[in-house]
């Protein structure tokens, strides 16, 4: 149901238009303003910094301006509310087990050849590695999970706006070089689960840690390489052998066929996990309408129109003392019994 000020469904429609379109625009000025503004090395985390700070101030004004959101940052699904900290801790867990499950079968069947660097500075920019991989999972979050994605659903229902940014989300990693239907097939599985994990909590803090930890971890700590690119980690670069099927390649275990079935795996995990979650925040809110009605009052006056009017009873009288014995009648200066 389109929730009430929303405008109605082809409204919703329309600003999710504009919020696709503010995509764009913003990875296209954060790109151009990292290369003005930073090193060649320092680029990539730069861009994604402005891409975040861009994507959040445009959508903000876009849920000030046409829905008068109060905490627009909040309705984007990044509310500050009480365990959100777990929440995302929760994401972290399944998508290190889902990254683990991948991994575990491409060292069994052909192993990875992992080779370490020991030295200070690499470790420095490690940290630099695991805040991209951070912004990088927030970008997608905000992106495909945050006000387009809510904005679709109030014009289609949330069925169809998974669905839909699915096929949106693997039109655009089908644009990296090296993709293939594998990939394809493993973005529109990550999808659903990530929209899963969004519907059920209603926030990112579950969906933003399970997407970072499925990318960051099979980076930071196997050193593997990442939709096609294979220079995140300074410290562990790992290098497959397997089938193509099972390692992916050139463009890494996004590209393979069993990380597509280990995500599929992962929408049913999600869903259980996040039982509580769906039960705190996806209560039906009632909204209240009409004219105040004392209940008790019109309660009342039903019962007594029902009843009729009930009188109430005359107290009887409580004779408390003896009843005194007749006195004897005198007539006449004589008793009775002397008359007699």
């Amino acid at each position: 149901m389109t929730p009430p000020g929303t405008g109605g469904r082809f409204r919703s429609y329309l600003r999710f238009i504009a919020a696709v379109l503010w995509f764009f625009m913003a990875r296209s000025m954060a790109r151009h303003g990292a290369l003005g503004m930073a090193g060649e090395q320092w680029v990539p985390l730069v861009e994604q910094a402005m891409l975040v700070f861009l994507l959040l101030l445009g959508y903000s004004a876009l849920g000030f301006s046409f829905e008068r959101q109060q905490h627009p940052l909040s309705e984007q699904g990044l509310p500050r509310r009480a365990g959100w900290q777990g929440e995302m801790g929760l994401g972290l867990a399944v998508g290190w087990a889902a990254a683990l499950l991948c991994v575990l079968p491409l060292t069994v069947a052909g192993g990875i050849a992992i080779v370490l660097t020991p030295q200070v500075s690499a470790w420095m920019w490690l940290l630099a590695d695991i805040a991209f991989f951070a912004l990088l999972a927030l970008v997608e979050e905000v992106v495909f999970r945050g006000y387009a994605f809510q904005s679709f659903a109030r014009a289609v229902g949330p069925l169809g706006a998974t669905l839909g940014f699915a096929v949106f989300y693997a039109m655009v990693q089908a644009m990296l070089p090296g993709s293939s239907h594998a990939s394809i097939a493993v973005s529109v599985a990550l999808s659903l689960l990530l929209s899963t994990a969004y519907l059920r909590t209603k926030a990112l803090w579950v969906s933003w840690g399970l997407n970072f930890a499925w990318k960051g971890s099979r980076a930071l700590l196997f050193g593997l390489t990442v939709s096609g690119i294979s220079n995140h980690s300074p410290v562990v670069q790992g290098d497959p052998m397997g089938p193509l099927w099972l390692s992916g390649g050139g463009f890494g275990l996004d590209g393979s066929w069993v990380a597509f079935i280990v995500l599929l795996v992962a929408v049913p995990v999600i869903y259980r996990v996040t039982r509580d979650l769906d039960f705190l925040y996806n209560v039906p809110v009632i909204i209240p309408g009409g004219l105040a009605v004392d209940i008790d009052a019109a309660a009342k006056r039903q019962h007594e129109d029902a009843m009729g009017e009930v009188k109430a009873a005359v107290p009887a009288l409580i004779q408390i003392l003896p009843v005194a014995a007749p006195m004897p009648q005198v007539i006449s200066g004589q008793s009775t019994e002397e008359m007699r």
